[in-house]
């Protein structure tokens, strides 16, 4: 495993009131779902960024309010009526 090393101000764990360990959960998580919601990564793939199972991040989608399906109307007809 790859480790990243980001420098932060000591004033950005107090203001969102996380610990240093929880502020890097949150920030592989968030980033994630932000990576996942942009369509640039699969959703197992986001899962494996954040450090989740499948199941759990569709419970984060689902609490973050980001859809857990990334269909367009128009795939959805085609796939539906059976042209691909």
């Amino acid at each position: 495993m790859t480790t990243v090393t980001i420098d932060l101000p000591d004033t950005v764990f107090s203001a969102l009131r996380l610990a240093p360990n929880d502020f890097a959960r949150e920030m592989r998580i968030a980033a994630a779902v932000q990576w996942y919601a942009q369509q640039k990564v699969s959703q197992g793939k986001a899962a494996e960024i954040a450090g989740l199972n499948r199941v759990d991040f569709l419970d984060e989608l689902y609490r973050r309010k980001v859809p857990a399906i990334q269909v367009t109307l128009e795939e959805l007809k085609k796939e539906i009526d059976g042209d691909r």
